[in-house]
């Protein structure tokens, strides 16, 4: 009697294409989920210079498993991180978000139209916007979103964090409250605690409102953080004008001025208000 042929091992399988591997299982992107509400594709996701490829597959596949989709990359260390591999690995199933993300040189232009810009850093500064916690800023944004409002969530490089030219762009700074002795997070580890207390948060606002619990509020009118930074720009060159600021020796004005302007949330009239101004200003040369 022929002896029996040995069993086929777990790679003999793999080889002759029986069995997929794992990896290639995967990479494919799950599809998204179909009739989200509107309020998960209001929020921009925004990471800028990111250094490791890995850290954008992962953000976006936390990005993804809380369902929402919009991320956006501001000058990634590496270009394209939809094609390195260590992104597509750690993507897993949400390639599609990692395809689809938005890939820009400058943080500037990615943020008009938003009616709020969070910097989540947890390095104090001497001046910039007012900070808020993540609890606060959380209720914040889950409003504004259920209010169809655009908001952007901007997180900064795994070495330095958000820096300041950056931070001066956002509405707020914001901390994740952590171990004061030990407070480091992973870029991808802060992304996904965002998105997770995001999603529950958002999701208690539409059961409330599918029960007719809660009702609509009237769109918000406030200035995006463009606008506040083209502003306070027209602001230097009108003070510079009457000789309040010397360009020479500016010390500490303008930052002051800025964070002044960030804390009192202007609104789009406001601004119109303070250009005028500044307009005035430059014409008294």
């Amino acid at each position: 009697m022929p002896p029996k042929p040995p069993k086929p091992t777990i790679n003999d399988l793999i080889y002759s294409g029986v069995i997929k591997p794992m990896s290639k299982l995967e990479n494919k992107s799950v599809p998204t989920q179909q009739g989200v509400h509107p309020a998960f594709t209001a929020l921009n996701w925004v990471l800028v210079q990111t250094s490791h490829p890995g850290n954008i597959g992962s953000s976006a596949r936390a990005i993804k498993t809380m369902g929402f989709e919009r991320l956006t990359l501001v000058a990634p260390r590496y270009g394209k991180p939809s094609t390195h591999s260590d992104a597509i690995a750690l993507a897993s199933g949400a390639r599609d978000v990692l395809e689809q993300a938005n890939e820009v040189p400058n943080l500037g232009p990615v943020l008009k139209n938003c009616t709020l810009v969070l910097g989540l850093t947890s390095r104090e500064r001497q001046f910039g916007p007012p900070e808020l916690s993540w609890q606060e800023a959380c209720q914040r944004v889950t409003q504004l979103l259920m209010n169809e409002e655009q908001v952007a969530l901007v997180f900064g490089n795994e070495r330095t964090g958000l820096d300041n030219e950056a931070l001066k762009l956002c509405s707020h700074r914001v901390y994740l409250e952590a171990n004061p002795a030990y407070s480091s997070l992973n870029l991808a580890q802060a992304v996904m605690v965002c998105a997770y207390t995001l999603r529950q948060s958002l999701q208690a606002e539409i059961s409330l409102q599918k029960n007719n619990l809660k009702p609509r509020v009237a769109q918000s009118k406030l200035a995006d953080p463009t606008e506040v930074a083209a502003m306070a720009e027209h602001w230097r060159q009108g003070l510079e004008s009457i000789g309040y600021l010397d360009p020479d020796r500016p010390k500490k004005l303008m930052p002051r001025l800025q964070a002044l302007f960030a804390r009192a949330e202007l609104h789009k009239e406001e601004i119109d208000l303070l250009r005028g101004i500044a307009k005035q200003m430059l014409t008294k040369k």
